[in-house]
């Protein structure tokens, strides 16, 4: 049995992103201690086998001295752990918890790049100054690792060029997070209403604004087609303002279903699935709507355009086009057989290329953690 950490910077990506990985984990005889900033989640993780640990850690948060607060509870309560096994998703994380481990003493330390986020993503006066101080911490908590997992191509390139890793390191590339595709069951799309969904976090980087002016203009053309957005409001300093989404919905421009733990029954009511998203990893919500059965229309970005062949199970669009993303919903306003038609592609890639469980196994054999 080995004792493996997990450090995340949000409790309920554990159980949504990483709960299979867990359950894998668990069955294969490992002791799995997860670790996240919020209250409560105890149950839900206990529920997959693993146990929850609070730790202090700020998603969003720029204070230096709390930072450094972070690094130390987190060696300290690693040196309580003693795991044998440490793995990082998401940057605070990663760069925390890696080098909250090499001061533990712990001998195995991985991390899965799962996005650049706002450090990386921007040009702000901001942006710049957060940059140089992130950098160098990057590098040195990525230069404990023993493997680095990325979850597109050009996140590993872009991390090569700024030598963030070396070329010593093992670098693996996994299909994102991976999909339940039993959980996200194909469910052919209901012939009408015709609606798009866009779901994510309610941050401008996710193509949010270029959504808003695409369905502005087609509801002027196909009154009866709507426009739905799903996901939670978010302190990222990019974040949507509740008075933002509010003049939408008075327009009768879009939908706000809020936030939910389960997006399925959202998913399955919808024709199209729509993420105009500037960058991701892998997004998640794109799997999941694979898998249901929907065409998705996205950007021709990294870890986005992994996920369409373009003119088979959806359309690429260029990033902050609002007119081409116009123009690729209407195709399906225009040819509602597409639907159908790319549902299914959609569901065969989703199968073949994204099945969690073939995911996880690539992660699990780097970490050489196969009994």
């Amino acid at each position: 049995m080995t004792k493996i950490a997990i450090v995340s910077h949000y409790a309920p990506s554990l159980v949504n992103f990483r709960g299979e990985l867990i359950k894998t984990l668990v069955a294969s005889g490992h002791q799995v201690i997860t670790l996240g900033p919020e209250e409560g989640f105890e149950s839900e993780l206990a529920a997959l086998g693993a146990e929850y640990r609070q730790i202090r850690l700020r998603r969003t948060g720029t204070n230096p001295l709390q930072d450094i607060g972070t690094l130390f509870s987190l060696v300290k309560l690693l040196r309580a752990i003693k795991p044998e096994v440490v793995l990082s998703y998401a940057i605070k994380p990663v760069i925390y918890g890696s080098l909250a481990a090499w001061l533990a003493g712990v001998r195995y330390i991985y991390s899965m790049i799962t996005g650049l986020g706002y450090v990386f993503t921007g040009k702000s006066t901001r942006q710049r100054i957060l940059y140089r101080l992130v950098y160098p911490l990057y590098k040195a908590a990525l230069s404990k690792n023993k493997v680095v997992f990325f979850q597109n191509p050009d996140d590993l390139s872009l991390f090569r060029d700024l030598k963030l890793v070396s070329s010593k390191q093992k670098r693996v590339i996994i299909n994102g997070s991976g999909v339940n595709v039993s959980h996200f069951a194909y469910t052919p799309a209901p012939a009408e209403p015709l609606s798009f969904l866009l779901m994510a976090r309610l941050i401008w980087d996710k193509g949010i604004a270029e959504y808003v002016t695409a369905a502005r203009n087609l509801k002027k053309r196909y009154p009866q087609v709507s426009f739905k957005l799903l996901g939670p409001y978010d302190s990222n300093p990019t974040s949507i303002r509740p008075t933002d989404v509010e003049k939408w919905e008075n327009e009768g421009i879009i939908d706000y279903l809020g936030e939910t733990r389960d997006v399925r029954p959202y998913l399955v009511r919808a024709s199209v699935f729509v993420l105009p998203s500037y960058r991701e990893g892998t997004p998640r919500s794109v799997l999941e709507a694979m898998s249901i059965g929907r065409p998705i229309i996205t950007t021709d970005a990294p870890g986005c355009r992994e996920t369409v062949r373009d003119g088979v199970n959806g359309f690429l669009v260029p990033v902050k086009d609002a007119v081409a993303l116009e123009k690729a919903m209407e195709k399906f306003i225009l040819k509602p057989e597409l639907i159908q038609n790319f549902g299914l592609e959609s569901r065969k890639i989703a199968e073949a290329k994204y099945d969690v469980r073939k995911v996880n196994k690539v992660i699990i054999e780097a970490m050489e953690l196969t009994r």
